[in-house]
Parts: C-alpha cells; structure tokens; sequence
C-alpha cells in the first residue's frame, strides 16, 4: 500500500465521515464478553442477517471493551446508541426479529437501573457511563480496534502528524509538561518533565518504552486500552519518540494478555503498512520502530528498571538509582518509559492543547484516571472519571450503590501498593494530594468496594501473601520483612495472634518502607497500616476475643441463630449445603456447630438477620451436640 500523508490521513476521515449514519451494531470484544460468548453471538447475529437478506444494511462490529463488564456481553446500536446487556446466543435471532423487523425494543436485555429498577434503552440515559469523562478510553466500544481506519476516521494520528509535521521536540515537551500529565502507572510523576529530562541527555541512540505489565490483582485498565484501542498506545509513542529523540520502542505486555498482544502486533503492522512507523513517517523524516515484548507475568517487572532488565534477557530485578532510565536504561542508554494510560493521554494533549486537559480534574491533579470498579458495588467495570470527583459519586452513582442488604465498610484503592479508606472519607475528592492524606494512593487504579462481608484483616493478609510472594528477593527488607509480617498476619487470622503484634506489624512496616529498594517494598505495608489505622477493633477482636466479625477467618467465627429474628421461611437450611442448618418451616432454626463448615452461605441468605455470627468458643462443646 502507499505510504500515508496528510491528505491520506484527511482522505480516510472523510470516507468515514460519510458514513457516519451506517447502521452498525457494536458488539462487546474484549476479554469479559467474548469469555460470555461474544464471538457465538457474532455468528448467530451474521447468520440471521443473512438469512433476512439484511447483512447488507446492519454490519456487525466486533469492539474492544466496553467498561460495563458485570453486565457483559454488551451491543450497542449505533447510531441511535440503544444499550443491550447479557446477551446470549440464542438473544440474537430474537433481538434481530424484535429491534429490527418488528421496530421493538427487546426489553428483557434492557439495563435495569439499580434505584428505581426502571428499564434503560439509551446508553447515554445510564449512569454507569453519562457521569463518567472519557479521555484515554474516549474510542472504547465505538470502533473495531483491528481496523486502522476506523481510528483515523475519529482524530487518529493527526497528533502525531502535528508533532511530527508542526513541532519541535521542544514544543511537544512543552505542551505535555504545561498539561500537568502525571505518570498513570501509579508513581505519579510529571510525564513531561520525565520527557525533558531524558532530551537533554546527550546520545545518538535513545528508546522509548511502554509499560502494559499490569499486575495488580483485578486490574484491567491497561489491558482494556490495549484491547479496544492500540493504535492510541501506538501514535502516543511517537510523539514521545520524536520529544526525546527516540527511534526504536518497545510494548512489555505480560503474556496472559493473548487478545492484547494479539491486537497491538496487528495495530503495528497495519501503522507500518500505512506508513505510520518505520521510516520517513508521513514524509517528516522521522524513523521509527516498535516491538512487543511479552513478559512472563513477574508482578516486580511492573517496576520500570526491572522492566528494563526483562528486555535484555536478564532476571526481571530492580537496580539502585540514580542514574535513572531517563540517564541510563535499556542498554545503559537513555530510556523513557510510560505506561499504557499515560500514552494514550498525549494524543488528545497534542490535538487540543495543555489548556484542554488541565481544565479537566483539579489544579494539580489534571486530566481524567481510568479505574477499574470492582467489588461489592453493583455495576462493576471499567470508569473513567475527573479528578476531583468525590469517591461517594463513584460508588453510589456510577457505582449504582451497594447490592441489597449490604452496607459499605471501606474502599481498597492503589491495589496491593494501596491502602483501605474508610465510610467517613467517602466525601473526599479523588486526586493524588487528597488520597495519598489517607494512607492510601491513586495507583495504576484498581478500585475495590468493600462491604460487611469483609474482614479487614484477613484482606491485609491476602495482598500482603501477594507482595511477599511477587518480591523479587534482591533486598533484605523487602525479601525477610513482608515474610515476617505475613506470618503475623497469618496467626493473627488463624487464632493464634497475641498482645504487641498489632504494634510489632507497625514497627516492621515502617523499616520495610524505609528501607527496600523499589517501589514493591515500599508501598507493600501500605494495606496493613490503613487497616490497623482505621479497623484496629477488628485487629484487636481476632487477637483478644479470638472473633472474626465478618466471619471470615473460620476458626475465628461461629454462626449461629437469633431465635428472636428468625421466621421459618426456610431460605437459610436451603442454602447450607451439608445440612447443618434445621428447623421447620415458619419455626425458628438452629444450626448443628459440628456440622457447620462455616461457608457464609446461611448469613447471606437470610434476610431478617436471623443467622449471627459470634467468636469461635461461643458455644462450649455440650452444645455443639445439640
């Protein structure tokens, strides 16, 4: 194919353009919905078509992440924006027949709203996504992300023309230093400064890198961008390419992204056939090549020098700095390196200017921050929202609150590096001064909902197993000392913690921050300092009264039943699978301790607050023959 220029570029917007009024219906792709069946869907909904003689008027797209993942699969039509969720294949003849011959909606896959249970037609009428502000996820769900015309028909690679064309590297690290982007990895740093810095380093040979070695636990931010969006990733890199004078990339994605790394090869091989990498981009004289290197899923190689490592085929460990990468990286040579988030950021930054972007967030938290909202809250996905708006908005509203019956406890944020907010701060707005006042940060993004299922301290327990597990093991601090605490922790779980180990867990966190190498040892006391901070009762009650509240630890809980409460309706014998619950109906139950492998499943089934939890010795063994 001819090599790209501007007029190409302007060409294929304007074919688009066009056909803008194009009937087509944007079926969910990334990794949540084709694992519900995305894929059978597309056939089912192509077969009907064509046996409607219709495949010529409606045109099925296979996209990339929508966000809304607990309500996947997901279509939308386009271009009235009507919203299905939970598709399955046998929905597609249906929805076919219903939508489009009959002019009806298919109202069983309609979204429920979480307050009122009303039926949602429109997406833009959903508040999972009209209060969210998109930036780096602006082109999720509305183009198929292996065609690379259908990202320049929306704005693609007009930035890197711009920079590439109209720019010193000069003025590109000056527009992105004046848009105040930090670093969306987790540290935060200001990614235009990092950019000067590494252009003012003398050298003929630089690299640019980027960081999709997400591996926080139920994070899918950098994934998603990867999936529905790669060519953004790719036309980010170029701009920074040409700041710092760079003219050979790499992508480190983990290999358990196959659907990423499988979309990024293709978005590089189709801009190389474009000719928007390699050389003499859109006739500007600028050179560039970019490779993909899969990592072998190393939760340290998230740390940018032991990323570096990884790249030359060494073990995947942090190195002391200074010098920083920025000095000497890859190859001991100058190395800028960002993660995905954050290059897909500088596109719009270039087309619309610092300006745009600052007047988006706060005055030092600027910009939008894609989060992944999981946990207890009923609509779980991906969002991404303003600094500044407050965390009750994101839970409540886009959030659409916690599921029945449950009352909210805290919110894990910043992953395993992160920390526990309590209720009392759900007012706080989100921004990297506000959230790291708490004990917490903003991270890379993982956002947990907790509710009064969970136990604070077996959560300290379960990310500080992860942090001491992933540690690399190079220093003593982080190696020796997150192992000592979670032994703590572990005890502590298991009923044989005793006085001065909440106070020996402090201590130990404050030399394992202090003095570990990276930012794995650094940040990974973080979770069990906000949870002793704020639910020390908890601490103290598994400690001293051998009493999980949540019932979580088992050999710290004892359920058992409020004959008071209790109404017979049988829901709670049902639920328990070995039958250690008992009654008759609308007479109060009881439930046979020894039988009882304390599985939760008769506490969440019943919806009286009949079924109580107490401290493992609640019963004296006598009773447990009742």
């Amino acid at each position: 194919m001819e090599k790209l220029t501007i007029d190409g570029l302007n060409a294929i917007k304007e074919k688009y353009r066009s056909r803008s009024d194009e009937k087509r219906l944007m079926l969910g792709g990334g990794t949540g919905c084709i694992a519900g069946g995305s894929l059978k869907i597309k056939d089912a909904l192509e077969a009907k078509l064509k046996e409607k003689n219709m495949d010529g008027d409606l045109r099925v797209v296979l996209t990339g992440c929508n966000g809304f993942c607990a309500h996947g699969p997901l279509l939308v039509v386009l271009p009235e924006g009507i919203f299905y969720e939970r598709l399955k294949p046998d929905d597609a003849t249906l929805l076919i027949e219903e939508h489009f011959i009959e002019g009806r909606l298919l109202e069983k896959n309609l979204y429920k709203d979480t307050k009122t249970r009303d039926a949602v037609a429109q997406l833009n009428d959903i508040p999972f996504f009209n209060l969210q502000m998109l930036g780096a996820l602006k082109n999720r769900g509305i183009i198929d992300p292996e065609n690379i015309e259908e990202y320049i028909a929306l704005d693609g690679y007009f930035a890197a023309a711009k920079a590439l064309k109209e720019m010193t590297p000069a003025e590109i690290i000056k527009e992105v230093r004046g848009s105040v982007l930090r670093g969306r990895g987790g540290a935060g740093f200001i990614t235009g400064l990092k950019w000067e810095l590494c252009s003012q380093v003398q050298g003929d040979v630089k690299y640019i890198l980027c960081n999709g070695d997400e591996g926080d636990p139920g994070a899918f931010m950098d994934r998603s961008i990867m999936e529905a969006d790669p060519h953004v990733i790719i036309e980010g890199m170029i701009i920074a390419a040409k700041a710092i004078g760079a003219h050979q990339g790499y992508i480190y994605v983990r290999a358990e992204y196959p659907l990423a790394v499988r979309r990024l090869r293709k978005a590089i091989d189709q801009a190389m056939e474009y000719g928007l990498l390699g050389q003499n981009i859109l006739g500007s004289g600028f050179n560039l090549e970019l490779d993909i290197y899969p990592g072998a899923g190393a939760y340290v190689c998230g740390e940018e020098t032991a990323l570096m490592r990884s790249i030359e085929g060494k073990r995947g460990s942090p190195i002391p700095r200074p010098p920083f990468p920025v000095q000497k990286g890859l190859w001991e040579l100058p190395t800028v390196l960002n993660n995905v988030e954050t290059f897909a950021n500088v596109p719009s930054i270039i087309l619309n200017g610092a300006d745009w972007f600052k007047s988006r967030g706060t005055e030092k938290s600027t910009g939008t921050k894609v989060f992944a909202l999981t946990g207890a809250a009923q609509n779980t996905g991906l969002i991404e929202i303003p600094f500044g708006i407050s965390l009750r908005t994101i839970i409540e509203d886009i959030g659409g609150g916690l599921k029945r019956g449950r009352s909210f406890k805290a919110l894990q944020l910043g992953g395993p590096s992160g920390g526990c907010i309590p209720a009392e701060y759900l007012d706080l707005p989100v921004t990297y001064e506000d959230i790291i006042k708490t004990g917490a940060i903003v991270g890379s993004g993982g956002m947990v909902v907790l509710d009064d299922n969970n136990c604070m301290v077996n959560l300290a327990r379960f990310f500080l197993e992860f942090t001491a597990h992933e540690s690399c093991g190079k220093c003593t601090p982080c190696r020796v000392g997150t192992k000592i605490m979670l032994n703590r922790l572990i005890d502590i779980t298991e009923g044989r913690g005793k006085e001065g180990d909440i106070e020996l867990l402090e201590d130990l966190a404050d030399d394992i921050k202090t003095a570990s190498l990276c930012g794995l040892g650094q940040t990974a006391p973080n979770p069990v300092l906000t949870t002793i901070r704020y639910f020390r009762a908890e601490y103290e009650a598994h400690i001293r009264d051998k009493w999980c509240f949540a019932g979580v630890c088992k050999t710290l809980s004892t359920f058992y039943v409020d004959e008071a409460k209790c109404t017979g309706c049988m829901a709670c014998a049902r639920a328990c699978q070995v039958k250690a619950v008992v009654g008759e109906k609308k007479k109060p139950h009881s439930i046979i301790q020894e039988n009882c492998v304390k599985c939760r499943s008769c506490h969440n089934a019943c919806k009286f607050g009949a079924v109580k939890i107490g401290p493992a010795e609640m019963f004296s063994p006598k009773e447990f023959a009742r």
